[in-house]
């Protein structure tokens, strides 16, 4: 018998959903690029249903129960006395979602004597430490995809509101007001302007090709270059330094992972470097961007708005200024939570807990350290090496 141990964020403020705005969603196979979709040998939950809280439990308690597994399902995280800190020396399997890291640090990984494998449930795997993972013989796994045009989608909506000032304008209806000229003053057509992605990768790429209708020129940052038919048939710029893609851009889309280059690699030094009136939207990781520096940007008048849905720490604090400064638009870390990213990934886990149970190989785009190193999807996207973690896995 295996303990697993599953951190989820909490359930809805008025309790878990009885009903649904939808009966279904649509069924999809494959990803772009062929990939197959998740497919474990039974689901036991509806597609499009709310599984990602506690209560959903990722639909894993009857598959993981019947086997004689003991399944723990808790939102309570932060701290000594949490209950995730509390049962981690207890735990097989830990899992976690990117939307409610359960911060797997060096510190924590020593406590873990019996741990064995550590899978994210959806996309990104900065809250563990690598290093000590790769360092204890520890299984990182997450469901790769399975959530990445969700995300994709979400950074041009808020590319889009962002630009056309959406948000202003619809506060100004829901207080009672009509005055155009307030909705207007910071509202601008995307079409014609230069937007740029730093990191081409799934997500970054999927940006790439739905802002491609727009009309507006394309231009991106990668230490992975595309190949030069997809470069072309996207009409993008390829810029070998950050910087001189920040300089040429009135957008920016931010989609790279958080690692020891990239931590705060948005200081005011960099951001200094964009037009004067620019925007930044990050779905990737908030530690990627300096916090304050964001503000002062904001402030100044250096940008015009930023976007994103990730935050540091997460939960942020209700103090935290990201939620007070002008011309934000942010949500809370959900774009890659949509009940269609849901389904998805809790499927994935559900097939990779199978794998693991039954002896068999979890399937290697789905890996990111085994084997005492970096694999699959983890050799490609991660750069941590034994003794070294992201610097966002080492905060609380």
């Amino acid at each position: 018998m295996a303990t697993v141990l599953c951190v989820l964020y909490p359930d809805p403020t008025d309790g878990h959903p009885p009903t649904y705005a939808r009966d279904s969603i649509p069924e999809i196979a494959r990803y772009p690029g062929g990939e197959t979709t998740p497919s474990p040998r039974g689901i036991d939950f509806v597609p499009g249903q709310l599984v990602g809280s506690v209560s959903g439990g990722l639909g894993l308690r009857p598959y993981l129960e019947k086997a004689g597994h003991r399944f723990v399902v808790t939102s309570d995280k932060e701290g000594p006395d949490s209950e995730f800190e509390r049962l981690l020396p207890e735990a097989d399997v830990v899992i976690s979602q990117p939307f409610w890291p359960a911060y797997l640090d060096a510190d924590r990984l020593a406590k873990a004597r019996r741990l064995r494998l550590a899978v994210t449930a959806g996309v990104g795997s900065d809250h563990v430490d690598l290093g000590a993972a790769i360092e204890r013989g520890i299984t990182v796994a997450e469901v790769t995809y399975s959530n990445s045009l969700s995300v994709a989608e979400h950074a041009v909506m808020q590319i889009l509101a962002l630009v056309r000032d959406y948000l202003p304008a619809h506060d100004i209806v829901r207080a009672g007001g009509w005055n155009i000229a307030d909705a207007v003053k910071r509202s601008y057509d995307i079409e014609g302007m230069e937007v740029g992605v730093v990191a081409a990768g799934r997500i970054g790429r999927a940006v790439l090709e739905r802002l491609k209708p727009f009309g507006v020129r394309l231009a991106y940052f990668d230490k992975h270059r595309l190949p030069a038919d997809v470069e072309k048939e996207l009409g993008t710029t390829y810029h070998d330094d950050v910087r001189a893609l920040t300089a040429a851009v009135d957008v920016l889309s931010i989609h790279a992972p958080l690692q020891p280059e990239t931590y705060r690699l948005f200081d005011d030094e960099l951001i200094g470097t964009m037009r004067r009136g620019s925007y930044i939207v990050n779905t990737a990781r908030a530690a990627i961007v300096d916090r304050d520096a964001v503000v002062r940007a904001l402030e100044s008048g250096r940008l015009a708005g930023y976007a994103g849905d990730v935050w540091y720490p997460q939960p942020p604090p209700a103090d935290h200024p990201w939620r007070s400064m002008p011309h934000e638009a942010m949500t809370p870390h959900m774009s890659g939570s949509s009940l269609s990213a849901q389904a998805r990934y809790a499927a994935g886990t559900r097939e990779i807990l199978e794998a693991f149970f039954d002896g068999t190989p979890i399937r290697e785009e789905y890996l990111i350290a085994a084997g005492g190193a970096l694999v699959g999807a983890g050799a490609h996207a991660y750069t941590a090496a034994a003794g070294q973690a992201s610097p966002g896995s080492t905060g609380r």
